[in-house]
C-alpha cells in the first residue's frame, strides 16, 4: 500500500477542527452554542497559532496498512501551515506561507536526497481556506470572501443536528453537523463527499480539542480508505519563527 506520507496534503485538506462565522441568515443559537462549547469568548479570541503532535496511520480496505507516521501540525495566523510527517524512510513537510505553498520530501536513507516542489494556485486556495477555518473558531468567514448556508434539522449517527455549510469557493466546502442539545460537532463532510468525525477530549489554554480525527473515503474502485490522527499533545500560541514556513533554500 502506497505510504501513508502521499496523503499528507490530503490531511492537511481534511484537518478541519474547528469552524468559521455568523450570518443573519443561519439559525444563530446553534452556532453560538458550539462556539461555545469549545471554550470561552476570551479564550477563543486568543488563539493566534496551534503545535498539534501525533501519528498519522492510513488503512484501506483490500490493502496493507502502512506503519504509522509521527506528525506535527502548525498554524499561525494570519496565512501560514506547516504539516510534517515522518516515517523510518522518510520526511514529508507541506507548508504555506502565504500566497506561497511548498512540499518537501527528504529520503531518510543514507543518501539525504530532498526534493521541493511548488505547489499551484488551486492548492493555496484549499491550503488558505484550511488555516483559517483552524484558526477563526466560527468567525469571519465574509472576510475571506466567503459564505455559510443552513441547510436546517438533520440527524447524523442518531443524533439530531443543525447542518451547517462554510462555502470558500464552490470546490472548497465543509458541511458541518453540530449537536443541537450541545453545539458539539458530530461529522464533517468535504465537497468531495469525504467524512470527518473527532472522538475524545484534550484540553489546553481553556479550549477544547479533539484527541482524535478519523477520515473516511470511498475511492473510485469502491475500496474504503481511513485516515486516523490522534494526538498526543496540543499547544496554544506556541513560538515559531516565520521562516519555518518560508520555501527551503535549494542550496542543499
Amino acid at each position: 500500500m502506497t505510504s501513508p506520507l502521499r496523503f499528507l496534503f490530503r490531511i492537511s485538506a481534511v484537518l478541519v477542527l474547528l469552524v468559521t462565522s455568523v450570518r443573519a441568515d443561519v439559525q444563530p443559537g446553534i452556532l453560538t452554542l458550539a462556539r461555545a462549547y469549545l471554550g470561552s469568548e476570551a479564550a477563543l479570541s486568543g488563539v493566534n497559532g496551534l503545535r498539534m503532535v501525533g501519528t498519522l496511520e492510513v488503512s484501506q480496505t483490500g490493502a496493507t496498512s502502512a506503519p504509522p507516521a509521527e506528525l506535527e501540525i502548525v498554524f499561525q495566523k494570519p496565512f501560514r501551515q506547516r504539516i510534517k510527517a515522518t516515517t523510518q524512510s522518510q520526511v514529508e513537510v507541506t507548508s504555506l506561507d502565504g500566497y506561497d505553498a511548498w512540499q518537501q520530501v527528504t529520503d531518510n536513507s543514507a543518501s539525504s536526497r530532498w526534493q521541493v516542489t511548488l505547489l499551484g494556485p488551486d492548492q493555496i486556495k484549499r491550503l488558505r481556506a484550511n488555516t483559517f477555518e483552524n484558526l477563526a473558531f466560527y468567525r469571519g468567514i465574509e472576510s475571506q470572501a466567503g459564505r455559510i448556508e443552513d441547510r436546517g434539522t438533520v440527524t447524523v449517527d442518531g443524533i439530531p443536528c443543525r447542518q451547517i455549510a462554510f462555502i470558500h469557493a464552490p470546490d472548497i466546502v465543509f458541511v458541518r453537523n453540530f449537536e443541537l442539545a450541545t453545539g458539539r460537532l458530530v461529522m464533517t463532510q468535504t465537497d468531495s463527499g469525504t467524512q470527518i468525525r473527532e472522538e475524545g477530549k484534550i484540553k489546553v489554554s481553556g479550549l477544547l480539542f479533539p484527541q482524535s480525527m478519523t477520515t473516511t473515503a470511498q475511492m473510485p474502485d469502491g475500496a474504503v480508505r481511513t485516515i486516523r490522527v490522534t494526538f498526543s499533545s496540543i499547544e496554544v500560541n506556541p513560538v515559531i519563527a516565520a521562516s519555518t514556513f518560508a520555501i527551503p533554500t535549494l542550496n542543499p
